[in-house]
């Protein structure tokens, strides 16, 4: 076991792939996983969502989520823990429009930030996370704010 810093955590997340899962948990506390496109500004992991998404909905309940990226054949993985918040507000919405997200957001909300009222960000604040090659077998570095 190696302590690593999240500079490395956001470096293997981002070569093992673009797409990751997030875990939610409702009011009811009924667990959800779905797939998302993450990017990160900084520390803080940004996903696109419906406003009014399972996701987001959950997180207004529960803000602890955990994230997993697609593990490659080697089993080499990458899991993060943290605190998420939802933002629709235009401000964040312009500011994350360009040059946050590797992938063209008008795509999924063809309004842009100003006319896309149904579009959320979800900001999700890492505090801790593990790197795990071959499923642990080949050792895990670990993370912690």
């Amino acid at each position: 076991m190696t302590d690593i810093g999240l500079t490395e955590v956001k470096e293997a997340a981002s070569a093992l792939s673009p797409w990751a899962h997030i875990a939610t948990v409702g009011s009811d506390n009924t667990p959800d996983v779905v797939p998302v496109h993450p990017c990160w500004e900084g520390d803080d992991c940004w996903i696109m969502a419906g406003a009014k998404s399972v996701k987001a909905k959950n997180i207004a309940a529960n803000p602890n989520v955990a994230m997993h990226w697609q593990v490659t054949e080697n089993g080499d993985g990458v899991e993060v823990w943290g605190s998420a918040e939802v933002f629709t507000d235009l401000e964040t919405k312009r500011r994350l429009w360009e040059g946050v997200f590797d992938y063209d957001l008008n795509a999924f909300s063809p309004g842009g930030p100003d006319n896309s009222p149904d579009t959320a960000f979800v900001k999700v604040t890492p505090t801790r996370a593990i790197v795990l090659k071959a499923y642990g077998m080949g050792g895990i570095d670990r993370w912690k704010a």
